[in-house]
């Protein structure tokens, strides 16, 4: 299924707002092992927007848009989409009361707009989405061979009504049944990833395995298809060895997690605790693993330091002492170049690695290289 993603709103052009809707709708989809081959943005004109969507009808076999559902002159997608698939509004009385509550609930004794009740207006014959964080519904219908799904603009509705409504309604208008792996690697760039596995890739059409770069890291995603997810399951399963035997010890999670969440994990399944010392990240570590709900247990603490050329070992062993901590971390250098030292019971251990000029990667991926640290001493890889 080839998908494409129309993004309406004027300030998406303007870059006075980031189209994050894109990139999470992406990301969603292919979990569902659907590939989107078009993201379109489209400001708020008629003639702009019926343009964009004529040419993802002709390419496209999912259309999805975000943006233009609000109540307001300027919101047309869903009149645009409907003159496109000859689909005439209709109002939607579950929509309205769904709206009426919605105001209720967050403004006692005011009375929904009368412009708002634009927003119950849906096409015929589509299947209604919910909005739990807003007032506009989205919708779902077929049309002329095409699947279209019509979202709200606000990142929050926009992911919520995706992975509530749009991902199960997607799943249960697919004949096959999927089994997705997202394999996350962190130590070997795409580039050697790439070398390792394109033999393998080459050769696959079912499952498929596809590379991402992130920042400092990589991802495969491994997607299999069948008529149940055993069998996906089953097909994926030599090739999720294949890929293990290539990268091993670069290999941090099979999930969709991160490797501060990993990190934290793994202190918590070993019962240590962890204590930082930041001179060239700035706090960015500390931030990074206090964001994983329940770091709390075996995070100390962090001294944040000015940036004086430290050595890593000795603010690491100073770290640890001050806090208590079985393991600490301290991250020190400058102009990219960076020394990382990890304390433990049973010593110190310390690297050094050039990470470029542009200071917020670098911070990145010096906050990435303590974290693969730590996940590396738990599970008795190399340091």
């Amino acid at each position: 299924m080839r998908a494409e993603i129309i993004s309406v709103g004027t300030e998406l052009l303007l870059g006075n707002v980031v189209n994050t809707d894109a990139a999470d709708i992406s990301r969603m989809l292919s979990e569902l092992g659907i590939d989107v081959f078009h993201h379109t943005v489209v400001g708020d004109n008629r003639e702009r927007a019926k343009a964009a969507v004529e040419i993802a009808k002709s390419r496209a076999d999912l259309i999805i848009t975000t943006g233009g559902l609000g109540p307001t002159c300027d919101d047309l997608t869903k009149d645009i989409l409907c003159s496109a698939f000859g689909k005439k509004l209709v109002y939607n009385e579950e929509a309205a009361e769904v709206m009426r509550r919605y105001f209720a609930d967050r403004l006692p004794g005011h009375q929904v707009p009368v412009n708002n009740y634009s927003q119950a207006y849906l096409p015929e014959g589509c299947v209604p989405f919910q909005n739990t964080c807003g007032t506009a519904p989205g919708c779902a219908f077929e049309a002329e061979g095409k699947r279209v799904i019509m979202l709200p603009g606000p990142p929050r509705e926009c992911r919520t009504m995706f992975r509530r409504s749009a991902m199960p309604y997607l799943a249960s208008n697919s004949e096959d049944r999927l089994f997705s792996r997202f394999i996350r690697v962190f130590g070997v760039g795409e580039s050697r990833i790439d070398e390792l596995l394109r033999p393998l890739m080459d050769r696959l059409e079912n499952p498929t395995l596809a590379p991402y770069a992130g920042n400092a890291e990589c991802m495969l995603r491994l997607t299999a298809k069948a008529k149940s997810e055993a069998e996906a399951e089953a097909l994926a399963e030599p090739v999720l060895s294949e890929v293990r035997k290539a990268l091993g010890e670069y290999i941090y999670t099979e999930a969709f997690s991160s490797l501060e969440e990993t990190a934290v994990s793994l202190l918590s399944g070993a019962g240590l605790t962890l204590a930082v010392s930041e001179e060239y990240t700035g706090g960015l570590l500390s931030k990074r693993i206090t964001d994983v709900p329940g770091a709390e247990s075996v995070f100390l603490g962090s001294a944040v330091l000015p940036a004086a050329g430290a050595n890593a070992s000795e603010a690491a062993k100073k770290a640890r002492a001050l806090f208590g901590s079985k393991l600490a971390v301290a991250v020190c250098g400058f102009s990219g170049d960076v020394s990382i030292a990890l304390a433990a019971p049973d010593g110190v251990f310390e690297k050094s690695v050039s990470l470029g000029s542009d200071r917020v990667r670098a911070r990145h991926a010096a906050a990435s290289h303590a974290l693969d640290m730590i996940r590396r001493y738990i599970m008795g890889l190399p340091v």
